[in-house]
């Protein structure tokens, strides 16, 4: 990979944890891992790469205006990918305020010190930097029955973490068409896999099962959304990073459209195979219905032609082989979770607006 320095903001999350422990493993790469360690952030899911050479971790937050430029000029980074937010629909629900500040000021502080950082590179320098957003398919809206979301499809994101992620995807392209800073955006579709924070629907659902608590399937469980393994996502971004052209959007799924409720039948079934219920009851019979989400959107579907076609990138998971290794993870990682879970998340209801 041409790009040698990186600094990977929110490198501590779900997904910054998974591209910083492949950059670090196979790509000639040096990582510093920038994150404010919030509730999502989880230095345990560095362990595997903490002891290389090559990786470097600091605590910071996006919003801090002395502390990024500083780190900066330190590091002297080649690129950024910046993965830090606050990422869960529900949580924006109840408390919409930290997600206006971290994805929306955190953002646009970090791009000016990234652009204030770019001007004093030498011209090579300046050609080969690149600050990657990592952003969702949330920020579309939502779609009938029909239909896919391109790059060209009008943002109309409907809940508060949508709009915030909206916002920052907009900042991050009059930050290229005004100083020309030089930028790539990516837009994914729903994550899951190894290390996932137990309050999306996945990872929720298969501890509930082990723990013996309800299932609980928002409204009718009909609301469809396509599955991307993040060990796929994590290649699709360095690829981006590597082959992207400059000042372009690229949209990356992983070809999955499910119901939330075959999602989560699905678990149960894998469940039942892998770790039987003792008292040989199935783990179907732990699913509930609870009220929906206020303003849910009902399907989202990506169509990641222009990934494939231009860059050459195609997941490697389908959603059967990518849930078979998340659930036999979360089975024999419980020593990761069950510290995840002493904090003061504990798989309540969050969400309704309270």
């Amino acid at each position: 990979m041409s790009v040698k320095k990186v600094i990977i903001t929110g490198g501590a999350g779900f997904i910054g944890s998974e591209v910083a422990r492949q950059l670090l493993q196979s790509c000639d790469a040096r990582v510093l891992v920038l994150d404010k360690l919030t509730y999502a952030g989880n230095l345990d899911s560095l362990a595997p790469v903490s002891g290389l050479s090559n990786y470097e971790f600091v605590q910071a937050d996006i919003c801090d205006e002395e502390a990024i430029p500083k780190i900066f000029a330190d590091f002297k980074p080649d690129a950024i990918m910046h993965l830090a937010a606050e990422s869960h629909v529900d949580r924006s629900i109840d408390g919409p305020g930290e997600f206006i500040k971290t994805n929306v000021v955190g953002t646009s502080n970090l791009l000016q010190a990234s652009l204030s950082y770019w001007k004093g590179l030498s011209e090579e320098g300046q050609k080969a930097f690149r600050f990657h957003h990592i952003s969702t398919d949330e920020v579309y809206g939502t779609l009938g029955a029909t239909g896919l979301f391109t790059e060209e499809t009008p943002y109309s994101p409907n809940s508060p973490y949508s709009a915030s992620k909206a916002s920052s995807d907009h900042l991050v392209r009059a930050w290229h068409e005004t100083y020309g800073l030089p930028i790539l955006i990516t837009n994914c579709s729903n994550n899951y896999g190894p290390y996932h924070f137990p309050e999306k629907l996945i990872p929720l659902v298969t501890l509930n099962a082990l723990g013996g608590k309800d299932l609980p399937i928002y409204g009718k469980g009909d609301q469809v959304r396509d599955w991307l393994y993040v060990g796929d996502h994590a290649k699709a971004l360095i690829t981006v990073l590597d082959k992207g052209k400059v000042g372009e959007t690229y949209n990356i799924g992983g070809h999955n459209e499910m119901q939330n409720i075959e999602v989560v039948k699905t678990i149960c079934s894998l469940l039942d195979q892998l770790k039987p219920r003792e008292d040989g009851q199935v783990y179907e019979k732990q699913i509930t219905f609870v009220a929906d989400r206020p303003g849910h959107d009902l399907r989202y579907a990506i169509d990641a032609s222009k990934i494939e076609r231009e860059l050459g990138w195609t997941p490697e998971e389908s959603f059967e082989t990518g849930l078979r290794k998340t659930v036999q993870w979360y089975l024999d990682n419980e020593a990761w979770w069950s510290r995840v879970r002493s904090g003061e998340y504990q798989g309540q209801r969050l969400g309704l607006g309270d």
